[in-house]
């Protein structure tokens, strides 16, 4: 079973173009089938049916998260049971167009209703205080400033931060290039201040962490190497500590500042979607609805007659 999906990750790999996270996400949900199967007694996908995928999920949505003890009380989040699915299906489409399965059972699997959660955004203050440079300037800490200030200003993901190449850079004429998700190439302005951030680190800062097995790649830890995810963002998290920043905040925080504040400000949804590199306009609509409920804040906190006296009750 394991085999068969090892093709399908290689699919998403090379045909898809997927992340990586994307594959190591399907790797796992779809590694916890096989987990659960095996118990079962089921060995081959072919054995595989409907009713053993129904149980499957009900034993999902049943269980503790993983990194939990048995005895707490808490199920496993719906969303990580609407990821198993859609992992399923997805799976089961390759396999039958690949004649590896005769059928896709996975099709009749009804992926539930989600609730979108509304983007958290930084406020303009906090944002002022992340982006205020550290001193003494170092290696280290003018490499997290031209992330900060790229990240903000372009609302780049992590991974295409993190992958990010010299050669995608184009400084003087005020973009960057991006490779995202499924290899989709876009094309990303980048202001005054985030681009003097990258070139005084590409001046000051970078040469002094280049070694000679160093990659292409813009952005180098302090052995030369290119950022994981997880050490990328440790490096923010610190430096929003440092800021003395006290909200929990996200690897697509910045992110979401980016398309809030370019929506608080004016700017067309459809312009944002581009940037942001959204396949779809529905994902890209969530910032209306941020930015609707901060026009009712507004309104509450200041106008002088958005809260009424209550009229008098009966004598």
């Amino acid at each position: 079973m394991q085999t068969l999906v090892e093709d399908f990750l290689q699919y998403l790999r090379h045909e898809r173009g997927q992340a990586e996270l994307t594959q190591k996400t399907y790797a796992a949900l779809l590694g916890a089938f096989i987990h659960w199967a095996g118990e079962q007694g089921l060995t081959d996908w072919a054995a595989v049916e409907l009713p053993h995928l129904q149980a499957f999920l009900r034993h999902e949505r049943q269980r503790p998260p993983a990194n939990l003890p048995p005895e707490t009380t808490r199920k496993l989040a719906p969303d990580t049971v609407y990821l198993e699915i859609a992992a399923l299906r997805a799976f089961y489409r390759f396999a039958e167009a690949e004649h590896h399965l005769p059928a896709n059972l996975a099709e009749h699997l009804a992926l539930p209703r989600r609730w979108k959660r509304l983007p958290k955004a930084l406020a303009a203050a906090e944002i002022n205080r992340l982006l205020a440079p550290e001193t003494p300037e170092t290696p280290a800490n003018l490499c997290d400033q031209a992330v900060l200030e790229l990240a903000y200003a372009s609302g780049l993901r992590l991974a295409e931060l993190r992958h990010l190449r010299l050669e995608q850079l184009h400084l003087a004429a005020g973009f960057v290039n991006v490779i995202g998700k499924g290899n989709k190439e876009r094309v990303i302005p980048v202001g005054r201040p985030a681009a003097a951030a990258i070139e005084h680190y590409l001046a000051a800062g970078r040469p002094r962490l280049v070694t000679p097995k160093s990659p292409g790649v813009v952005f180098l830890t302090a052995r030369g190497t290119a950022f994981a995810h997880t050490t990328l963002w440790g490096r923010i998290k610190a430096r929003v500590r440092r800021a003395g920043i006290e909200r929990n905040v996200t690897p697509h925080m910045l992110r979401h500042s980016f398309a809030t504040h370019l929506l608080d400000h004016g700017a067309d949804l459809r312009v944002i979607q581009e940037l942001l590199g959204h396949a779809s306009i529905s994902t890209t609509e969530v910032y209306t609805h941020v930015a609707a409920a901060r026009l009712r804040e507004v309104f509450r906190n200041h106008h002088p007659r958005a809260r009424l006296p209550q009229p008098p009750g009966p004598a």
